[in-house]
């Protein structure tokens, strides 16, 4: 089918499609969707990340706290007593009363008064108030065990604070406690560089889940979104294809009740009216299953040559001449769509074929029909369809001339749901030259007890 032109999807119908009420719709609905599904997800992400941030948080304060009552209890294991009474030279050369955290020793005097006897050097930060650190070390001394605490400091902000008790050599006795003050930011630039990341990790996961929520839930929405297009548009064509002929049939109707002649005259445009109708609705319909049914077609094998016969003969009777050339061909298809869609290419041959050409009596159409395979070609000797022009005629609400504007499409759609396409030709000598093709097809006759005829 050299120089033949397919039908493709106009940006026209593309737009229209964005426009559609149907599609607004359910865009809300999906934006919707994506932002419920957005929202449990940053409700599950934010759960998680305060969940890791409060064990990492509580990891390493425990692990400051250990730190520091090591280091409490290597200065306890220094301390000892003489005959000539507390003995601190141990803490001085030891690497745990250096560096951060501080170690402080708080020595019970004769009186029970407690006094700072050893203080580590280090950084003077966390400084915590004295009379703090005296009443920490009183009640690890009272409890006789270790105890932690978080006090604030000088600054205001938090410090860790950890008092162990320790005894007299000979007695046992508690004389006092070794008080160490750890600075949290020492543990915690760790913990807030992990919680930074976790936050931005959330925030990235929470973006990614929105996206994909966005994707997924279009594509579960794509079948609604067919679907309610579809009936927008069955409802359109309803609309727009049954204005005409209701108007003629009332005008007609309108008119005989006034006519002293009575309705016999009117009559013929009545019937007219009624016949373009009915294929007005059948149409409709049928692109309404057609759309409905999307792969799911009723094919069995027919006999196409018979099935196009048998259409020729329900054409209605009028100034044209109908000549056939049909081999016998059996294909598999859809017998109903098919029926519509030769009917509608006879319509459209025997409505826009009758221009005067040379060959032709004047006002007389001349339609030539074959079958070859798989393939339907009607032929008129009208003003002609050039290959270009055809996917602009096989748009809804295009065919020019008094035409139904569905006529061509549903061919068009038919044909695609067969696997095939809808291609015009300029014919030789003027007309056009219109091929409906089904697919791959068995060219040669019938066999006996074949497919039934149609």
């Amino acid at each position: 089918m050299t120089g033949a032109a397919r039908t493709p999807k106009t940006a026209r119908g593309r737009a229209g499609r964005l426009r559609s009420p149907a599609r607004r719709r359910l865009r809300r609905l999906q934006l919707r969707l994506t932002l419920a599904y957005t929202l449990i997800t940053l409700a599950g992400v934010s759960a998680l990340s305060w969940m890791v941030i409060r064990t990492d948080e509580r990891s390493w304060r425990a692990a400051a706290y250990d730190e520091m009552d090591q280091r409490a209890a290597v200065s306890t294991s220094l301390i000892y007593y003489t005959d000539d009474g507390l003995q601190l030279d141990g803490l001085y050369d030891d690497e745990a009363t250096r560096g951060a955290p501080r170690v402080r020793v708080l020595h019970a005097a004769p009186g029970g008064a407690l006094r700072l006897v050893f203080t580590s050097p280090g950084p003077a930060n966390p400084a915590v108030a004295e009379d703090r650190l005296a009443a920490l070390a009183r009640t690890a001394m009272d409890r006789d065990d270790t105890v932690r605490t978080e006090a604030p400091d000088s600054r205001g902000a938090a410090a860790y604070l950890l008092a162990r008790p320790f005894h007299h050599d000979e007695t046992q006795e508690v004389r006092g406690a070794v008080v160490v003050v750890g600075d949290p930011s020492q543990w915690m630039a760790e913990h807030r560089r992990l919680a930074a990341s976790v936050l931005v990790g959330a925030g990235l996961l929470t973006a990614l889940a929105a996206a994909t929520g966005h994707l997924l839930s279009g594509r579960s929405l794509r079948p609604a979104w067919q679907s309610l297009e579809a009936q927008e548009r069955i409802l359109a064509d309803a609309a727009h294809e049954l204005r005409t002929p209701v108007a003629v049939m009332r005008s007609s109707v309108d008119v005989a009740g006034t006519d002293p002649r009575g309705p016999g005259p009117h009559l013929p445009r009545i019937r007219r009216a009624t016949e373009r109708l009915t294929d007005v609705v059948d149409n409709v319909l049928t692109r309404g299953r057609l759309q409905a049914a999307g792969p799911d077609l009723r094919a069995v094998p027919l006999r196409l040559d018979q099935l196009v016969e048998q259409a020729c003969e329900e054409l209605a009777a009028g100034p044209h001449v109908l000549t056939t050339s049909l081999d016998a061909s059996v294909v598999t298809a859809d017998p109903a769509l098919v029926r519509i869609a030769v009917r509608n290419l006879l319509d459209n041959a025997v409505r826009h074929g009758a221009t005067p050409a040379p060959a032709s009596a004047a006002g007389r159409a001349e339609v030539h029909v074959m079958v070859r395979g798989a393939t339907v070609a009607v032929a008129d000797r009208g003003p002609g369809i050039a290959a270009a022009d055809l996917p602009a005629l096989t748009e809804r609400f295009r065919s020019p001339g008094g035409g139904t504007g569905i006529g061509l499409s549903l061919v068009s759609e038919i044909a695609a749901a067969h696997g095939g396409d809808l291609t015009a030709d300029l014919r030789p000598g003027g007309g056009t030259l219109v091929r409906l093709s089904l697919g791959p097809g068995d060219p040669g006759p019938a066999p006996a007890g074949g497919p039934t005829r149609f």
